[in-house]
């Protein structure tokens, strides 16, 4: 042999720090298990229903702007 010896993938519990008698683990040696400040903490709010008309007439608008433009740009490229 090379005298290699393989590591344990499971320790002896006698020389593990940390651990109590019995295997437990004490108090404040793990960290806790969540975060207590989540983004979502609040009371809930269904969303508002749909667009505003505000933002909703200026695109329509747009769209029609463009589409007016290229419909008289291939009229004049027919000519």
């Amino acid at each position: 042999m090379n005298g290699y010896t393989p590591s344990n993938p499971d320790p002896d519990p006698r020389t593990t720090p940390g651990l109590e008698a019995g295997g437990g683990v004490p108090p404040g040696e793990t960290p806790p298990g969540e975060s207590s400040t989540a983004t979502g903490a609040g009371p809930y709010r269904p969303l508002k229903k749909g667009w505003g008309k505000g933002p909703l007439i200026v695109i329509v608008a747009l769209a029609v702007v463009v589409a007016l433009f290229f419909l008289v740009y291939a009229l004049l490229l027919d000519l």
